[in-house]
């Protein structure tokens, strides 16, 4: 039985500083410029409408005033977690059109209670170019959540944010897997102390993106299901300009759909969203149509005839191997048996054949490269070394064919059955913390 895709738009910017004095950051658009490109169609999705973020005013924010726009976030935050979890309680599978990187706020508030709803923990598959990992324990001053998202949804940060309904954190650190950071990111120290496991561009290509989703299902072996995040500018800004924070060393668009068909071809994959995607940099229209092509391609396992409905593990999983025994990214053997080949592997054969050059001129122990003037996180604070040279990526042409499916209404399935209706909408908030701190305020 397949599973049936909803799509919901997000086209919050409250995470991001302005570009510039007198403009506001253009992801907002980013769901109206992907859906003109026949996503819904493609996907024979199910609309799940759009749900309006409030304005966009920083006001006098200063440094030191904490997150920008935080309690607007909040709100925004509770809202589309009672959106994504009426989406769940219809048995479908969510795809959450962001908006920038806050919107795993909502995303991850809707996880924890599904994950208090069923006895068991959600996990996070944090697919992003950036470790978003910035909080008040490692940075003078915090005041873009979409670059501080990750800490946020692991309790680091101000409780208005990061303990909504007295939840802290949405995602405990051994829950979540980080994937396609650049080797040098400002954070990566900071998230081997917290015992959070990231694969680099550099271990993702050399494992292949068909083994290292594999390997991202084998970290979240003890949760009962994973939400999947992704920030396309995880991509190489060689086939991937249109976003706020665009850093050499990334991923090809090859590689993101391979990696986005292994994470979702398990009925244990609760739902994705994307982010960060900017059409004020897409004034043809280009890179939207090729970020449809592959998120189309990249979900084809979810909708094939043969998809197993969405399925939570028992709270008590039989033991498994953890993190940290045997080499960091070696093989293992898959949990659920042999997966056949996706779209993207029959048409590329073996991922880690792709010709696709490591970037030159980046030397293990150099600095992380600047943001533009005109991004929408905060400076890093560090200065920006010499622009290596692009990577030979992939660009278009591996996608799926154009002439869209017409949409086929069909009916959903039903909900697991390990929840039931209404679950998401009618949360039990534990005991607030008195203090309004995690450990990390006081690092």
């Amino acid at each position: 039985m397949m599973r049936r895709i909803a799509v919901l738009d997000a086209p919050t910017n409250l995470g991001l500083r302005p570009p510039t004095s007198t403009s506001v950051p253009g992801c907002a658009k980013a769901p109206g410029a992907l859906r003109d490109h026949d996503l819904l169609a493609r996907l024979r999705a199910r609309d799940a409408g759009c749900l309006t973020p409030p304005r966009y005013d920083p006001g006098d924010w200063r440094p030191g005033d904490g997150v920008c726009h935080a309690r607007e976030i909040a709100d925004y935050s509770l809202a589309l977690a009672e959106r994504i979890g009426s989406i769940i309680d219809r048995g479908e599978f969510p795809v959450v059109l962001g908006g920038d990187c806050s919107v795993l706020l909502g995303s991850a508030l809707a996880m924890h209670r599904l994950g208090e709803a069923v006895g068991g923990r959600i996990g996070l598959v944090f697919v992003d170019g950036h470790s978003d990992f910035r909080h008040p324990g490692n940075a003078s001053y915090v005041g873009a959540a979409a670059g501080e998202d990750l800490a946020l949804v692991t309790g680091r940060g101000q409780a208005d944010l990061a303990a909504l309904e007295g939840r802290r954190p949405y995602f405990r650190d051994i829950d979540v897997v980080v994937l396609g950071i650049r080797a040098q990111d400002e954070y990566r120290l900071d998230l081997q102390a917290a015992g959070i496991v990231t694969r680099p561009v550099p271990a993702l290509r050399a494992e292949g993106a068909a083994r290292t989703a594999q390997w991202a299902h084998e970290q979240l072996a003890d949760c009962a299901g994973y939400w999947v995040h992704i920030d396309v500018d995880v991509l190489d800004p060689a086939v991937m300009p249109a976003v706020d924070a665009p850093d050499p060393g990334g991923i090809a668009f090859a590689e993101l759909e391979i990696l986005l068909a292994g994470l979702v071809d398990t009925p244990h994959c609760l739902g994705v969203e994307l982010t960060v995607f900017d059409p004020d940099y897409d004034p043809d229209g280009s890179y939207a149509a090729e970020i449809v092509n592959t998120v189309v391609a990249g979900l084809a396992p979810v909708t094939a005839p043969e998809a197993v409905p969405p399925r939570l593990l028992s709270a008590r999983p039989a033991p498994t191997p953890r993190r940290g025994k045997g080499r960091p990214g070696a093989d293992s053997e898959r949990l659920d048996g042999p997966r056949p080949a996706t779209g993207a592997e029959a048409r590329f054969g073996d991922p880690a054949a792709l010709d696709l050059p490591v970037t030159a001129g980046s030397p293990a122990d150099a600095e992380p490269s600047g943001v533009r003037p005109s991004a929408g996180r905060l400076p890093r604070g560090v200065p920006a070394p010499a622009e290596p040279e692009s990577l030979g990526i992939l660009g278009p042409g591996h996608s799926e064919p154009a002439g869209a499916p017409a949409p086929v209404e069909r009916e959903p399935v039903g909900p697991p059955a390990s929840a039931g209706p209404g679950l998401l909408r009618r949360p039990s908030p534990a005991a607030p913390d008195p203090a309004g701190r995690s450990n990390a305020d006081t690092a």
